[in-house]
């Protein structure tokens, strides 16, 4: 008896996920036009299995329900189904979450979705259990009940997908103009609504349900350490490291290989869901380093260069929470071990997808971190993650990929927030090394994502089987785990403003920023990046260049611990290439006297410039 054809669209694509279930008796189509088009030919309606790698209950239901010759043949006869990595298209996984909201409350992944053959969805649900539980019906019976309702009330279940789609267009036109830019006491007023949602006893956000799962958000965290938050409510700002002590300190940090895990499932940060996502680590590693935690910031670190990195110097999405101990599968067994014990087993298994926006946070919290505590292999790490996402992750015609694997680009093109995200680590990238090129790039990326009439969009189009469905997410703006499109692309053109960029950039940023302002105010934590660049816009910024000869002397040590919204250490050719590359900044800044000088500007007024650290003002 032979095994199970493997599927060759599944196991040729750029993600593991999707590698992963080749061999399954289902027989998977990957996303696209051609899935849906053999569905209409068939007429037969669509199973849209969404997930990811490192997701715990993907792995179950596909051993339970994807791996059962019977329950596979059902979809087989009565579906076309097809399989998405939600990290490889986030707008279907986005579109699809929002339409779910109809069906159920308990969103998450694995995101099972029935759409007609046009893929309007008319019933979801997450997991499915292979045996009814209580109040939980089995796959089987779910896919009994579809197809009972596409071949006997079709006209019913193709209503419920129409006003689906129209309730979505109808939040997303429902959107009010945009007002005024938010300012400082508005923004002060937003931070201490989130910072009133500080857990008392345990740190960090709880809104009170003792059996609700508990999330770093570090897109709140970095919020609450803004220059602005720091100076006008220093106490507020405190709640940031809080948390970061209490999770540090907690199960939720793996104390063998530094890293933080996805989330706590109790209050107290005890027993986590055990995977370790690059997006998470990266920000936190910039939590730490605004909170002075340097331990805790090179256990980061030390997770991310010796776990997630690639051998070409991409950063991987995640590590699972599964591994085979004792050739069984165990959710976070080989984190229980200590560093002796571990050193037998297999470690989980890395996604070893190259995400283009990922990779952007990775690469500018490394050079942060590399800058301000003169570690200058870890700019070389974002350095070499920079490059691998510039090379591999565009497309033979110049076009931004959203992911790759194993030295090929994804076919899924990237996102406004994968433009948004890599330019702000390209930025921070080009300040921490001198190096220009990488700024050209970053506003480059920004320019790419600006229609002419002004509004974002991904520079490829909307994904055409959304767009025809009209299933569309309601709102791009909010953010949760990561900085959403909107609030990276409005972080990039403000630090491109401050540091002297010449194309409208800081109109740009305000007109962003203003047009989610009222929204964000009212619900900081779902926007907390989009009002960290508010806050920035907010205050007059500070400015330090130093020239010096030589990047790495005490001078440039000491300034680049100045409470700067930007220190650039350049040397004078590349001081002299910044300002031919239209970034004003740096224009007319040279040696004084043949010594390192620091020039500190206050909105773009530069005080005379020093040549002494002594001279250097806090």
């Amino acid at each position: 008896m032979t095994g199970p054809v493997e599927n060759a669209g599944l196991a040729a694509s750029a993600s593991p996920y999707l590698r992963a279930h080749a061999g399954n008796p289902v027989e998977w189509r990957v996303w696209g036009e051609e899935a849906f088009a053999e569905a209409r030919r068939r007429d037969v309606p669509v199973f849209v299995s969404i997930g990811y790698s490192t997701c715990h209950w993907c792995h179950v239901m596909a051993r339970e329900s994807f791996e059962d010759p019977a329950l596979a043949a059902t979809l087989n006869d009565r579906f076309v189904a097809i399989k998405v990595d939600r990290e490889e298209h986030p707008e279907v996984d986005a579109a699809y979450m929002a339409a779910a909201a109809a069906f159920t409350q308990n969103l998450g992944w694995p995101l099972s979705i029935f759409t007609t053959p046009d893929g309007g969805p008319f019933y979801a649900g997450t997991y499915f259990p292979p045996a009814p539980r209580v109040g939980m019906p089995s796959f089987g019976q779910v896919l009994d009940a579809v197809h009972e309702a596409w071949t006997e009330r079709r006209e019913a279940a193709e209503g419920t997908a129409e006003a689906i789609a129209q309730a979505l267009a109808d939040v997303r036109t429902s959107a009010t103009d945009a007002g005024a830019l938010p300012d400082a006491a508005a923004l002060v007023d937003a931070a201490r609504a989130l910072a009133a949602r500080e857990d008392p006893e345990y740190g960090g956000f709880w809104g009170g349900d003792p059996g609700a799962p508990k999330f770093p958000v570090a897109t709140s965290l970095r919020l609450l350490q803004t220059r602005l938050v720091r100076e006008a409510a220093p106490q507020t700002s405190t709640v940031a490291e809080r948390a970061l002590a209490a999770m540090a300190g907690s199960e939720l940090r793996d104390a063998v290989e530094g890293g933080f895990f996805r989330y706590a499932t109790r209050r107290d940060w005890s027993v986590p869901h055990y995977e370790r996502m690059l997006t998470d680590n990266a920000q936190l590693l910039d939590v730490a380093l605004e909170a002075g935690d340097e331990a805790t910031a090179r256990g980061v670190v030390r997770f991310l260069r010796e776990v997630l990195q690639r051998a070409d110097g991409g950063f991987g999405a995640a590590q699972d929470s599964e591994s085979w101990i004792d050739g069984a599968r165990s959710e976070g067994g080989y984190y229980l071990r200590d560093a002796a014990a571990r050193s037998d087993l297999a470690p989980p298994a890395v996604d070893g997808k190259v995400v283009t926006g990922w990779n952007g946070l990775a690469i500018g919290a490394l050079a942060r971190g590399g800058a301000r505590l003169k570690e200058p292999s870890w700019i070389d790490a974002a350095r070499r993650a920079a490059d691998a996402v510039l090379t591999t992750n565009v497309s033979a015609d110049g076009v931004l990929r959203r992911a790759s694997l194993d030295g090929a680009a994804s076919a899924a093109p990237a996102t406004v927030a994968d433009h948004g995200q890599l330019a702000e680590g390209l930025l921070a990238l080009a300040v921490a090394t001198g190096e220009v090129s990488y700024a050209q790039r970053a506003r480059h990326l920004v320019q790419a994502a600006v229609s002419p009439d002004g509004s974002l969009r991904a520079p490829a189009g909307t994904d055409p089987v959304l767009a025809a469905s009209g299933v569309m997410a309601p709102d791009a703006a909010t953010d949760g785990d990561e900085p959403s499109g909107v609030a990276a692309i409005a972080g990039a053109a403000a630090t491109i403003w401050m540091l002297g960029g010449e194309g409208g950039d800081r109109e740009l940023a305000e007109r962003l920023v203003a047009e989610h302002a009222e929204a964000a105010l009212a619900q900081p934590l779902a926007h907390s990046a989009l009002l960290r660049v508010a806050a920035l816009l907010a205050s007059a910024p500070r400015q330090v260049v130093v020239i010096a000869e030589d990047r790495v002397d005490a001078f440039a040590t000491a300034a680049r611990a100045l409470p700067a919204d930007v220190v650039a250490v350049v040397t004078p050719e590349q001081a002299a290439a910044w300002a031919d590359a239209g970034f004003g900044l740096f224009a007319g800044k040279s040696l004084r006297n043949g010594r390192a000088t620091a020039y500190d500007c206050r909105d773009f007024v530069c005080r005379l410039p020093v040549t002494d650290p002594a001279d250097l003002v806090p």
